[in-house]
């Protein structure tokens, strides 16, 4: 039970500093000055990002229900 707690807390940490990471305006690329209103897709370390975070965002949903069952 204890691996658990600590392992949310980890989880849930580094679930902030994804979301932290991605701008809500124009996502990696108009951080570092490339921004522009049109729609563009994901690439590259934007991208990446944004898949860690669904994948920790699951884990963190998985880890929450596996707490209510043990």
């Amino acid at each position: 039970m204890k691996l658990l707690d600590i392992l949310q807390i980890v989880i849930a940490v580094l679930l902030i500093i994804a979301v932290s990471f991605q701008s809500r305006g124009g996502g990696l690329s108009s951080v570092f000055g490339g921004g522009g209103s049109s729609f563009q897709t994901k690439r590259g370390a934007e991208k990446t990002i944004f898949t860690v975070t669904i994948v920790l965002s699951i884990l963190f949903f998985v880890i929450s229900l596996a707490h209510i069952f043990i």
